[in-house]
């Protein structure tokens, strides 16, 4: 045993000093260097639109990089299409910003193998933000980006590493595009109204007969990452009615019933001003309410959330 015990603590001596020995250094991580304020003014620069800077920070030779495309083979794009490809943004976006992601700071990184010419690697962590003005989608992304800079701070590489799928959004927007079929008049409208008036009439199994047993419930008034099952929401409509009396329940307008074609999305959006006495000092309320149903295939209420103030209540 003890032999043993020798040769297994002899083995992992060995193989710890093995592991530490393979451990070699190859360069410098530097948290302030020149580098790193060239690349913070370039990026000042590429926000304000400033093309005669941007084009100053750049070499002649300069080539940028797409970080995630699938191309193996793609040539990076030449100074000229760079700057022209950056000025974009701030063309098209209001509010652009860049700035650091929360948490994060820029390295300047200086490596000592296969690095003759003396090149500094900046790499950022960086939230992009803006609205495209012609559409008005926020065009809100994290983004990771590789400077490659000369001995002398000028910038030779770039290669940008960010969800390149913001722009489809942008460019479905140009074009108008229908998204399923509007009903005034429709099975599940029907639903919705026979539910409210049951609730109207105190006819509680009939107000909720029409919900699917795993349906999930909204109030604006609460968190929107807390849900009621049916159990609870019958239990608070009681609550409800145990505190006011239902005068009537007026239906504004007429309502909606949305059948989406993106999502295979079924809701009915329907508008009501419910006319209330409060038991404990007979004061009359009207509290106006919309509720967005949504249904399954079989005619079930999936999901409800519902719009009001509740402080009309309490007042």
């Amino acid at each position: 045993m003890m032999k043993n015990s020798i040769l297994a603590l002899t083995f992992f001596t060995l193989g710890v000093g093995t592991l530490f020995s393979q451990m070699t250094e190859n360069g410098t991580v530097y948290i302030d260097h020149p580098a790193i304020e060239v690349v913070k003014s370039f990026t000042e620069a590429t926000v304000s639109g400033d093309s005669s800077k941007i084009a100053a920070a750049l070499t002649d030779d300069f080539q940028g990089y797409n970080g995630v495309s699938t191309n193996m083979d793609i040539r990076g794009r030449s100074k000229s299409s760079f700057i022209n490809s950056s000025l974009q943004w701030s063309r098209q976006l209001d509010y652009y910003s860049i700035s650091a992601f929360p948490g994060t700071y820029p390295d300047a990184i200086k490596y000592s193998k296969d690095n003759d010419e003396e090149e500094v690697w900046v790499q950022t962590w960086d939230v992009i933000k803006g609205v495209h003005k012609k559409t008005g989608v926020k065009m809100n992304s994290s983004m990771h980006r590789l400077f490659k800079l000369t001995k002398d701070n000028k910038i030779k590489t770039i290669i940008n590493y960010f969800n390149r799928s913001l722009f489809d959004e942008v460019g479905a927007s140009f074009s108008d595009r229908t998204n399923g079929t509007i009903y005034n008049h429709h099975d599940n409208i029907n639903t919705v109204r026979k539910m409210v008036y049951a609730f109207e009439n105190l006819d509680i199994d009939n107000a909720h007969a029409s919900y699917h047993e795993d349906a999930r419930l909204f109030d604006i008034n609460e968190s929107l990452d807390s849900t009621f099952t049916l159990e609870e929401i019958k239990s608070r409509r009681q609550d409800f009615l145990d505190n006011f009396e239902i005068k009537a329940i007026e239906l504004i307008g007429y309502p909606d019933y949305l059948e989406y074609e993106m999502g295979n999305g079924r809701s009915v959006l329907s508008w009501w001003n419910f006319h209330l006495v409060r038991k404990s000092d007979k004061k009359e309320i009207t509290l106006a309410m919309h509720m967005n149903d949504d249904f399954d295939e079989d005619g079930k209420i999936i999901s409800e959330i519902i719009y009001y103030n509740a402080a009309l209540l309490s007042e």
